[in-house]
């Protein structure tokens, strides 16, 4: 995909993997060009066609960006929600957004998945036969509803 190469793709799956690996959370991103409506609706519908509201402990974490309209959002399952409130997922955003004003995307984005994999950490600490539940890849999209 055009908006990362694939020296970057590799930093953002390893930021990734290096969260999840001290949680039982999952982290996801979902990446397209354009954003066809409201940017926390677009994350709302990759967090279900992800698959991340089946998690066992409904603890995951999508962030989604629509780099050409320079737009993100980052929406939380309702174990994490109800752990961290409304409060947290703005302070990450604006964690991410001053990267993002740096013209650092790449940066912005391992920060908020690091940030939130603290999080995730702090109430949802990986235990000795946690599984991933879901694929650390960045899913791209192409703006439809399909």
């Amino acid at each position: 995909m055009e908006q990362f190469t694939e020296e970057q793709q590799g930093q953002i799956i390893h930021a990734i993997q290096v969260a999840e690996s001290h949680t039982s959370g999952e982290i996801r991103l979902a990446v397209e060009a354009r954003c066809k409506g409201v940017p926390m609706d677009r994350a709302a519908v990759y967090f279900q066609r992800l698959g991340m509201d089946k998690t066992a402990s409904r603890n995951g974490v999508l962030i989604y960006i629509a780099t050409d309209d320079h737009q993100f959002a980052i929406i939380g399952d309702t174990g994490i929600h109800e752990k961290v409130g409304a409060g947290f997922w703005e302070e990450t955003k604006g964690l991410m957004l001053h990267h993002f004003k740096q013209g650092d995307m790449v940066q912005g984005l391992i920060e908020g998945i690091k940030h939130a994999g603290e999080q995730l950490q702090r109430f949802f600490p990986r235990q000795d036969d946690d599984v991933n539940e879901l694929p650390n890849d960045i899913a791209f999209g192409d703006g439809k509803d399909d």
